[in-house]
């Protein structure tokens, strides 16, 4: 029995979700990175028909956005799948109702390590104008898993993916994961777990999904699934 059919077989008693199903299915041919932190490159991480409704979401790209490399700046202007565009957005709901499965945890702890018992789920859909880029950082530890997709097949934006950094002292660049169309990148924060957006052209809307686990202590509810 290969893997496809041992996982089928494992949770062949739970109801299939195509988000979750998708998910999974791109998390066994992850490639797995271990310098100079662990991280996992994805492609074909959701269902390209959901990749189509997050593009088609009626949701105005942010206005007066303060490009100064932190997205906590902008926090008046963010969008989460929250309760209230889970209801009034369907494919919010659908892509949260996936990563609630417990298959996903599941699998997510077994391959990463992480521990996601006790955790809320938090997606953000971005929407980054020209000029945005991010200081090297690492996410808080209250967030116990980050994942990124990138969701726009568009030349002018390959070098806008997630670039991997060292850390201190010299912050030095290793590498960016490649943005495109349904690809996107796994990390487990850490203190090591330095990572940016850099300085590079981009032209037209940088759009992404951000996923996140956090610890029951997250204190902004309004930005949780």
């Amino acid at each position: 029995m290969n893997v496809h059919d041992s996982r089928t077989a494992r949770y062949s008693d739970v109801p299939a979700n195509e988000v979750a199903e998708t998910f999974l299915s791109c998390l066994e041919r992850a490639r797995h990175e271990t310098w100079p932190f662990d991280y996992w490159l994805l492609e074909g991480a959701l269902p390209e028909e959901d990749v189509d409704a997050v593009l088609s979401l009626s949701a105005a790209p942010p206005e007066g956005m303060v490009l100064n490399g932190r997205r906590e700046t902008n926090n008046a202007l963010r969008f989460f799948f929250g309760r209230e565009n889970q209801e009034r957005f369907a494919v919010c709901r659908r892509i949260a109702d996936g990563f609630k499965d417990a298959r996903v945890k599941r699998t997510i702890e077994e391959t990463t390590g992480t521990d996601l018992s006790g955790t809320h789920l938090r997606i953000e859909y971005c929407q980054d104008p020209p000029g945005f880029w991010l200081e090297p950082h690492t996410d808080i530890l209250v967030k116990k898993f980050t994942m990124l997709v990138y969701l726009l097949d568009d030349p002018a934006l390959r070098l806008a993916g997630t670039d991997i950094h060292q850390g201190p002292p010299d912050f030095k660049y290793v590498t960016t994961a490649t943005y495109g169309r349904n690809l996107g990148v796994i990390f487990i924060p850490s203190k090591s777990s330095w990572h940016g957006v850099g300085h590079h052209p981009i032209q037209g809307l940088r759009k992404s999904i951000i996923i996140n686990y956090v610890g029951a202590e997250w204190r902004d509810a309004f930005e949780l699934a």
